[in-house]
């Protein structure tokens, strides 16, 4: 099947599942209770062909190096991949219409645009890209639930103004399935922490492995400084957790901010390059 045939289909396969949760959870008068089989195959489907896109072998062969789009969709990837498997162990629904929708506009890039992966590339690239995506995955995977848990909360104040009480029975929809708000924060700090300490191991594996990856120590560069102080910020959040129980918008403002400064080393430092200066 041609390389472009196969990132349409997956694109297509990705809308059509955003659609059918946004239809039959949110707008459904009597929203579908569980996560049926065929939707959980669907998606499994949809991830297998995004997975091909990712590591087919690129038009030209290059040497190793990470386009924006094989960044930005590796991210979404593991997004999706995340809440596939987190699907079996809770009702993750609420969720599934925004992120199939990012995956169906985000999926097709690896074929616009170069940069994909050369599969013989040395072990040292493969273990520090992975914890590139990783980082960045299961961050974006925070910051999309540190939005909900705020939306959630300002629900529940709307509701009655007891933020510790369970949603079940006040929110809409697919939110109403959700656990109560004190556990999902915890979840959020969970996923923050692991966040964090694959961006630790991905700062660490930069300045060791850099010689061997890219043949010159490591270079001190936009994108490092940017790495550096999101570091920082999900450091503090943490701190700020630990010491003196920030939660609630507080947490929210420092996700974003920090998840921001990981697209603006990855992600939004390429896209300037490749697509708005038509550099490599």
């Amino acid at each position: 099947m041609p390389d472009i045939v196969i990132h349409a289909v997956t694109a297509a396969l990705y809308a059509a599942l955003a659609l059918r949760f946004w239809h039959t959870r949110w707008r459904a008068p009597r929203p579908v209770a569980v996560l049926r089989g065929w939707e959980r195959t669907a998606i499994l489907v949809a991830l297998v062909l995004h997975a091909w896109c990712l590591v087919a072998p690129p038009i030209e062969a290059a040497a190793p190096r990470v386009g924006f789009a094989f960044a930005l969709s590796s991210m979404v990837w593991l997004a999706v991949f995340v809440y596939w498997a987190g699907s079996f162990f809770m009702d993750l629904d609420a969720l599934q219409p925004i992120v199939l929708g990012l995956a169906a506009a985000v999926s097709p890039l690896t074929a616009a645009f170069p940069g994909r992966v050369p599969l013989s590339t040395s072990p040292e690239f493969w273990l520090h890209l992975s914890l590139v995506v990783l980082s960045s995955g299961v961050l974006m995977v925070a910051m999309l639930h540190a939005a909900l848990t705020a939306v959630v909360e300002r629900l529940l104040h709307r509701a009655h103004g007891d933020v510790r009480a369970a949603p079940g029975g006040v929110l809409p929809g697919p939110l109403a399935k959700l656990p109560p708000l004190l556990t999902m924060e915890r979840l959020l700090f969970m996923l923050i922490g692991l966040g964090f300490a694959l961006l630790t191991l991905t700062l660490i594996s930069g300045m060791t492995l850099s010689e061997s990856i890219f043949g010159h120590a490591l270079r001190f560069t936009h994108e490092t400084l940017f790495a550096l102080v999101a570091w920082g910020v999900f450091g503090v959040l943490l701190a700020g957790r630990l010491l003196y129980g920030w939660r609630g918008r507080v947490a929210m403002r420092w996700v974003l901010a920090g998840f921001v400064l990981v697209m603006l080393a990855g992600v939004g430092s390429r896209f300037v390059l490749e697509v708005l200066l038509g550099r490599t």
